[in-house]
């Protein structure tokens, strides 16, 4: 269960990889969070970073999970609340491809899609499911403003992020009154191995400020957060600007 500062006792995290995944569980490990489960793909990255949150203090435990594997993800997600209650689910995984090569390769741009929509719907339902068995706990969904709004250099991203995005608001409608709480979480340009080597987009933010930001979220039982906060102001704009304009700008 939470602590009485809305700390969540147990914590699932699912893109055991993330860096903003990461950052949250140290940030909440700091905050009393005593056990860990990092969920994502076998590899010598998801062991490095169970060690590294272990030195924090916390009971961490790995998991096999694929996001484009949604047949096993009821099996998989079902051992761990199959140890106990999960006070937070964060789900943290996703791609962001490569725009110019997915065009040309429907393929590769379905993998996309795979992985943040497709992915994150079926995990996100075993989740909730668990969630909603147990009676409590939070299901906090990374999103993206690029969901907001297709743009020219991201859309296929940026679509897969507005299916994610519809999705998770739609799950928190369900939930309500069940005593699971939905959170989706908008961040800007974060600053990430996964966007090394891309031109920095104004307001750009941290792994650590998103972590910063879901705690405070949590706190308030929030229903949507955006980072930076401002993020909100600027995309409700842009939302608003004529396409024949839109498409003119440089985003």
């Amino acid at each position: 269960m939470k602590d009485a500062f809305g700390t969540p006792q147990s914590l699932l995290v699912l893109g055991g990889t993330s860096e903003i995944g990461l950052a949250t569980a140290r940030r909440l490990i700091a905050r009393r969070t005593r056990t860990v489960w990092l969920a994502g793909r076998a590899s010598p990255a998801l062991e490095a970073a169970a060690a590294e949150l272990r030195a924090l203090g916390p009971d961490v435990h790995t998991l096999a999970f694929d996001a484009l594997d949604p047949a096993a993800h009821e099996v998989a997600l079902g051992k761990v609340f199959a140890e106990g209650d999960i006070d937070m689910v964060l789900l943290a995984f996703g791609v962001l491809g490569d725009q110019s090569r997915d065009e040309s390769e429907p393929l590769a741009a379905v993998r996309v899609a795979g992985t943040n929509y497709t992915g994150a719907v079926s995990a996100g339902l075993v989740c909730a499911k668990a969630l909603q068995a147990q009676g409590h706990g939070s299901l906090v969904v990374l999103s993206s403003v690029a969901g907001e709004r297709a743009r020219r250099s991201n859309f296929i991203y940026g679509s897969s992020k507005a299916g994610l995005d519809a999705f998770a608001q739609g799950l928190g409608d369900a939930l309500h009154g069940t005593g699971v709480h939905v959170m989706v979480v908008r961040p800007g340009f974060v600053r990430t191995k996964m966007t090394a080597g891309l031109a920095e987009a104004p307001l750009a933010t941290t792994p650590e400020a998103v972590a910063l930001a879901i705690e405070a979220g949590l706190r308030r039982r929030a229903e949507l957060v955006w980072v930076p906060g401002v993020m909100r102001v600027v995309m409700s704009a842009l939302r608003h600007v004529p396409r024949g304009v839109f498409r003119r700008l440089p985003v």
